[in-house]
């Protein structure tokens, strides 16, 4: 079943239940994919890949405005962020650790035999391609320069 066919059963479930947290979050799954499929260029069907840079865009954007939301002490729109990156996170690939992302980044750093940090870009490459989906980029530019520097 596909990421958007499953989402509209979702939206049901949620909608019988009556579950308005839950229901927003899984409206603004499908809202984001149905604009992404029918962007300029896009494929009539969304890869996996794809879905998934939608979903991941979806979570950054409601991780930023909840920063942002708890520093001015607005906490009724930081809760809604939350709920809804809650909702939108288990349609997400099962997250790697910053354990697991040292263990990986470091087998790719010997792979290519990166020395320095000006190997970086070839090593970041390399990692947000393998990891997509698995690993958030800022934490893995992290996890590099600690590596390399």
């Amino acid at each position: 079943m596909s990421l958007i066919n499953q989402v509209d059963q979702d939206i049901k479930q949620a909608m019988l239940a009556k579950q308005a947290d839950r229901l927003r979050g899984l409206r603004a799954i499908k809202s984001a994919l149905l604009l992404a499929r029918t962007e300029k260029g896009a494929a009539e069907e969304l890869t996996q890949e794809a879905e998934i840079k939608v979903l991941q865009k979806l979570v950054k954007q409601r991780k930023e405005s909840a920063e942002i939301y708890k520093t001015q002490n607005r906490d009724d729109l930081y809760q809604i962020e939350i709920e809804e990156m809650k909702v939108i996170e288990p349609y997400l690939p099962t997250q790697m650790t910053r354990f697991e992302i040292e263990g990986y980044l470091e087998e790719v750093i010997n792979r290519i035999g990166a020395t320095s940090v000006s190997d970086m870009g070839k090593v970041m490459g390399i990692a947000n391609k393998e990891l997509a989906g698995q690993a958030d980029g800022r934490t893995i530019s992290e996890v590099v320069k600690q590596l390399l520097g």
